[in-house]
């Protein structure tokens, strides 16, 4: 994974001299001051061990062998009193932070394209004693509107501060949250709130006049639509019976409610805090009915990963709420006192898309110190910093180039590298802020060279976390001093984890020299199951003889001998070849995705056929210039359509893929360029930027039949 450089040799015997006399010399103060020590030491130990000596036993964390951890604070075993909890220990200290809109202005594009750019100020704040009474006042308006406790409330809207504090309100009134993605289409809406059966919905403006508007004629028990940010200017295309409110006018009425004599329902653990409907990447989107003790349980066992939590934190949210990794890292902030900045992909740097040229993005005014990020931005950040690296002069790039690949060696021995960070890498960190410490990947896999990137330019631990929706979010996180890649860290604290045998797959947990295996998921984390869907709760989850409840992951993993997973396959991504032969589709993408040609890419294979095809989404940098060096000329769409240009990123797949030790059946024939990006408002991929295998291959079916040889009208 190294990067490589064009200096000359001799030089080369020189910088390296250089650089080991340093090394030398800096090696005993570093060793008596650093703490670095301390932290090799922790790395080199057990993180977990089975809980016997039987195949396909359990593993634990070290930290919880004899009793899984399910609590944040005694007492506080339900989301109203762990914030109850955070109101009283962090009153007057600050939570959530909006930045205002000084400006907004619309900027024409060469194309003719017209986009909308911000000028943003300061973030204000919120205090835990101003969100609290915000959301006990928003709770008692829902409730004057006619809502009763545990019924189901639906939110659709976007990150941002009213969003958690419509949660928490639903929270302490024991109202059902049921969330749903602010990208979906609208199907998947109608089918999310008519399964749910929702009166009220809570929106935003311009969710309610792009999308709502279109089918709310579709939902026919809506009664309440609340905006959180004002009244749209009209809404008389809405139909007869359903009343808009914001959430003002809401938060007024529960303000003024006379609540002295009646007693409020609180919530009990096993009562339903959140249906979460998932992303949907293999069809109509799921109800995930998660408890309040299954989601305390998950953000117990995330907490404890995360080093000296607490008041000094910040965190950056602009990731879905929808989404169970954004709402349980959100949740462990505000229950360790951390302020929860609110960003969105779109204004989170100084380059995001509606940042006016010259103006700050979110990151850079913020300076947070933790992020969460799911493996999609990391791949985009780690070829925008490639792409300007290229554009460096020789002596710029070689040094940097040298800097990279010196403190690779230093850390994967677990030393640090102050001078280089300080002098080399002190740009690149600030592209977040200047002050992250911990980046908490989850959502999908993380590339190994992405993963060490990310450790080296921004100079920080990179926590690779693994759950579902299913397991409460919670499953296994890196511990920050462990800094090897393409593993996802030992069972959470709160959790079990264990291997089940898959015969067609090839995968045992008696396989030698690691166990090998479906991932099983145990502990109060796992959630209630599906909702109004019997059928799949019992496909996906079981109990076993203790009373234990397991969720049956459908991915396949390793565990390591120091207690740590690898994902090394999945179930569903697994097709059986014409010739027998079986090609695991996400192996493929792995191998292939990193590369600087490629932005995303889709494997296909069908079992009626001998070999594997894929789908490319190109970058448009490096496809133009591979383009002109064979000199061909066109526009974007007839270079992505063009039957040469296909052979020729063949070309480079083949190589990486034999590179990345791919078998020759897993090496892709034949693949179709593709000039547009795929998005979450594209429909073919998830808001967490997963693959929507069934839409791909529905949109490509066209493609596909021409690369697999049958005849196309």
């Amino acid at each position: 994974m190294k990067l490589k450089h064009n200096i000359n040799p001799v030089l080369l015997h020189f910088i390296n001299f250089i650089i080991l006399v340093y090394s030398f010399v800096t090696y005993i103060p570093w060793y008596i001051f650093s703490g670095s020590r301390h932290a090799i030491a922790k790395a080199k130990q057990v993180k977990a061990k089975p809980v016997n000596n039987k195949p396909g036993g359990a593993y634990r964390s070290v930290n919880s062998l004899h009793c899984l951890a399910s609590v944040l604070y005694p007492g506080c075993d339900t989301l109203d009193k762990v914030f109850k909890y955070a109101k009283t220990k962090f009153k007057d200290k600050k939570l959530l932070g909006t930045r205002e809109i000084l400006k907004e202005e619309d900027e024409i594009q060469p194309s003719g394209k017209v986009f909308k750019k911000v000028i943003l100020g300061k973030y204000t704040w919120l205090s835990y004693e101003d969100v609290y009474i915000k959301a006990v006042n928003f709770g008692n308006g829902l409730a004057v509107l006619g809502q009763q406790p545990k019924t189901n409330i639906a939110i659709f809207c976007e990150t941002r501060a009213e969003w958690m504090i419509a949660a928490q309100a639903c929270f302490m009134c024991n109202y059902q949250l049921v969330t749903l993605y602010a990208t979906l289409g609208g199907p998947a809406i109608v089918h999310g709130l008519n399964e749910t059966e929702v009166t009220t919905i809570i929106t935003s403006k311009e969710l309610m006049q792009t999308k709502l508007k279109e089918i709310v004629s579709q939902v026919p028990l809506l009664r309440h639509i609340i905006t959180v940010d004002g009244k749209p200017t009209t809404w008389s295309e809405f139909p007869k019976g359903v009343i808009v409110h914001t959430m003002a006018s809401v938060q007024a009425m529960g303000a003024k409610a006379d609540t002295g004599n009646k007693p409020q329902a609180r919530p009990l653990p096993s009562d339903i805090a959140v249906i979460m409907y998932t992303s949907g990447s293999t069809g109509v989107p799921k109800g995930v009915m998660i408890s309040h003790c299954n989601i305390i349980a998950g953000i117990t066992g995330m907490a404890e990963r995360i080093p000296n939590l607490g008041e000094k934190d910040v965190y950056i949210g602009y990731l879905p709420l929808a989404h169970v990794l954004e709402l349980s890292a959100e949740l462990v902030c505000l229950s360790h006192g951390c302020r929860i900045g609110y960003s969105s992909p779109q204004t989170l740097a100084d380059q995001s898309s509606k940042i006016k040229k010259g103006s700050k993005g979110d990151v850079t005014t913020l300076k947070p110190t933790l992020m969460a990020a799911v493996p999609e931005i990391m791949d985009r950040i780690y070829k925008n910093v490639m792409n300007k690296v290229n554009e460096m002069t020789s002596f710029q790039r070689n040094l940097f180039i040298l800097a990279y690949n010196y403190k690779m060696e230093q850390i994967s021995k677990g030393y640090t590298t102050p001078l280089c960070d300080s002098l080399i890498f002190r740009k690149v960190r600030m592209l977040l802020g200047g002050k992250i410490r911990i980046l908490l990947c989850g959502g999908a896999p993380l590339s190994a060279a992405t993963q060490r990137f990310m450790n080296i330019c921004f100079c920080c631990p990179v926590g690779q976390g693994y759950g579902l929706t299913e397991s409460a979010g919670a499953g296994t996180i890196t511990e920050v001093w462990d800094y090897t890649t393409g593993r996802v860290g030992a069972p959470l604290v709160c959790c079990e984890i264990k291997l089940m045998n898959w015969e067609e797959g090839g995968y045992y947990n008696s396989d030698k020299p690691y166990p090998r295996g479906e991932i099983l998921i145990g502990g109060q984390n796992v959630t209630v199951g599906y909702y109004k869907n019997e059928v799949r709760t019992k496909k996906d989850f079981s109990v076993d003889e203790n009373g234990q409840r397991w969720l049956h992951t459908g991915d396949i993993g390793e565990f390591h001998q120091d207690g740590c997973l690898k994902i090394i396959d999945r179930k569903k991504d697994l097709v059986k070849l014409q010739a027998g032969e079986y090609v695991s589709l996400g192996k493929v993408e792995a191998a292939l995705k990193n590369l600087p040609l490629v932005d995303n890419i889709c494997a296909y294979a069908s079992s009626f056929h001998s070999y594997v095809i894929g789908f490319v989404v190109p970058n448009q940098k490096e496809l133009a210039d591979l383009a002109r060096k064979k000199g061909f000329k066109g526009t974007w769409e007839e270079i992505c359509n063009s039957p040469e240009m296909e052979k020729e990123v063949l070309k480079v797949l083949a190589e990486a893929a034999m590179a990345a030790n791919l078998e020759k059946f897993e090496i892709p024939v034949k693949i179709r360029l593709s000039p547009d990006p795929w998005t979450p408002e594209t429909g073919l991929v998830t808001d967490a930027f997963k693959l929507k295998r069934k839409e791909l291959t529905a949109y490509y079916q066209m493609d596909i039949d021409r690369m697999y040889g049958k005849n196309v009208k």
